[in-house]
C-alpha cells in the first residue's frame, strides 16, 4: 500500500543524515568517514520518485502536499545492500547444528553440504516456488530499511540453474519497489558432477553459461569464491576476463579464510570489488590503497560462524574506505538485517557509528555503480528514505541493536507500509 499522489511532503524531521546539497558526495575514506553531514529542523519534498527540494522549517512550502510529520524522528537514506543471495531454494539450519557441535566449514563443504547442498536443493525447485521464497525476503529487508540490494546467483551450478535464478531476480526487479543489481556466480562452488574435472567446469561457464546470460541481458556484475577450497586466484582471472568481455565487472569473494592472492588479482583485472576481507595482510591493504576496488565487509557471516572479523580499523586507520552488506544466504549469514550488520561493525569491528553509516550508504551505492542515484540525501536523487523515532543521537542506531528504531520507510518517495 503506498500513497497515492505523486508527491510527498515531510516535515518537522529533527536532522537529516547524508545531507548533501550539491549531489556531490562520492566514495568515503580513512578520516573523512568519520563526519556525516546534516540539516537540522527540516523538511523534504518528494516529487514522484525523487527529492525535490529540502530546506528548513523556517521556510517550509505551504501547499497541497500530502503530509507526513516526522514528528521530531531523523532521516536517513535507505541501506544500500550490495552483497547477497536473496535467491534460495531452503534453509540449512541442519548445517548450523554440525557447526555448533564442532564441524568446520571446510568440513561441511566436503561432506556434501553448505554451497552444494543449495544447489542441489535449488535444482529441484521451481521458478515460481524460488519467487515466492525471494519475495518474502526482499519485503523482510526492506522493513529493516532496505532501499537497494544485489543479488547473486551461485546455488544452480548448472546452465540451467543459473539461468533460471537470473531470471527470478529479473522478475524481483521488475516488480520490485527498489533497484536490483544481478551478478553471475556461476563460480561458487566446484559441483560433483565435476569434482575431476575442474577445466571443464570452467569452460561449461566461460563457453556457455556467460554467452547466454549476456545474450538475455540477466546480469550486471560477476563473480567467482576465490579460496583454497573452491577456486585459485588464476582460475578467477579466467572467469574475470571471460566476464569483461560481455562488459561485466567483477565483484568477487576472496579472503574469507585465506589470503591466497585473491585481491591482487581482483585488482590486476578491474574488478569493481573485493567482498569478505575477514582475512586482509598488511599487503592486501597497501595494495587496496593504490587501486579503485572497493573493500566490501560482510560482518554477519563472521558473527554466524564464529569467525574472526575484518580488521575494518586497521583499514580505516590505513586510509582505506569500506563498504557494510548482509551477505544473506541460506548457510553462513541467514539475516538481511542491516541495522544488525551496523551494530556488528561497531561492537566487533571498532568502526565508529558515522563509519558504520557512511558504509551503508553511500559507499554501498559506489560498489553498485549507483551513487548517483543512491546513499545520499539530495535533490535529485531517489527518494528512498528511512524515517527514525525520536532519537537522541546518530550512535543510538548502533546501540540500541535489539530495538526496532525505523519508524517509517519512504520507497520512490512514497511511504512503503
Amino acid at each position: 500500500m503506498t500513497m497515492s499522489s505523486s508527491s510527498l511532503l515531510i516535515k518537522n524531521i529533527h536532522r537529516i543524515w547524508q545531507y548533501d546539497p550539491h549531489a556531490s558526495l562520492g566514495w568515503q575514506a580513512g578520516e573523512e568517514m568519520k563526519q556525516i553531514n546534516h540539516l537540522e529542523n527540516a523538511w523534504i519534498l518528494c516529487e514522484s520518485d525523487r527529492i525535490q527540494e529540502i530546506g528548513t522549517m523556517d521556510a517550509c512550502p505551504e501547499g497541497h502536499h500530502p503530509i507526513l510529520d516526522a514528528k521530531g524522528g531523523d532521516i536517513l537514506p535507505s541501506w544500500v545492500d550490495s552483497h547477497t543471495h536473496l535467491v534460495f531454494a531452503r534453509t540449512r539450519e541442519d548445517e548450523f547444528r554440525y557447526r555448533l557441535e564442532g564441524m568446520s566449514y571446510e568440513e561441511i563443504a566436503n561432506k556434501g553440504g553448505g554451497i552444494l547442498n543449495s544447489a542441489y536443493r535449488l535444482r529441484e525447485t521451481s521458478e515460481e516456488e524460488l519467487l515466492e521464497g525471494a519475495r518474502k525476503r526482499l519485503d523482510e529487508v526492506i522493513r529493516k530499511g532496505t532501499g537497494a540490494i544485489e543479488i547473486k546467483s551461485g546455488y544452480g551450478l548448472t546452465l540451467e540453474s543459473e539461468i533460471k535464478m537470473l531470471r527470478v531476480i529479473r522478475r524481483l526487479r521488475d516488480e520490485s519497489t527498489i533497484p536490483i543489481r544481478a551478478t553471475l556466480l556461476a563460480a561458487h562452488a566446484l559441483p560433483k558432477e565435476f569434482k575431476e574435472d575442474r577445466v571443464g567446469y570452467i569452460r561449461l561457464i566461460v563457453d556457455e553459461i556467460l554467452p547466454r546470460v549476456a545474450d538475455e541481458g540477466l546480469a550486471d556484475y560477476i563473480d567467482t569464491f576465490c579460496e583454497k577450497v573452491f577456486f585459485q586466484p588464476e582460475e578467477m582471472a579466467q572467469i574475470l576476463e571471460a566476464g569483461a568481455r560481455y562488459g561485466l565487472k567483477g565483484k568477487v569473494h576472496t579472503n574469507q579464510f585465506y589470503s591466497i592472492g585473491g585481491i591482487q588479482t581482483a585488482i590486476a583485472q578491474g574488478a569493481l570489488s573485493v567482498d569478505h576481507m575477514e582475512v586482509a595482510t598488511d599487503q592486501d591493504i597497501e595494495d587496496l590503497l593504490e587501486s579503485n576496488v572497493y573493500p566490501v565487509l560482510l560482518p554477519s557471516a563472521p558473527f554466524f560462524l564464529r569467525d574472526h572479523y575484518p580488521p575494518a580499523r586497521q583499514m580505516i586507520d590505513a586510509g582505506l574506505g569500506v563498504v557494510l552488506a548482509s551477505d544473506y544466504n541460506p548457510g553462513t549469514s541467514p539475516s538481511g538485517n542491516m541495522p544488525l550488520v551496523i551494530a556488528l561493525a561497531c561492537t566487533q569491528m571498532r568502526m565508529l557509528p558515522e563509519e558504520a553509516i557512511h558504509a551503508a550508504t553511500i559507499n554501498g551505492a559506489c560498489a553498485l555503480e549507483w551513487e548517483n542515484e543512491l546513499g545520499s540525501i539530495a535533490p535529485g536523487k531517489r527518494a528512498n528514505l528511512l524515517l527514525t523515532q525520536p532519537i537522541p543521537s546518530l550512535a543510538y542506531l548502533p546501540y540500541a541493536f535489539g530495538s526496532d528504531w525505523i519508524e517509517k520507510r519512504i520507497l520512490n518517495g512514497k511511504e512503503f507500509i
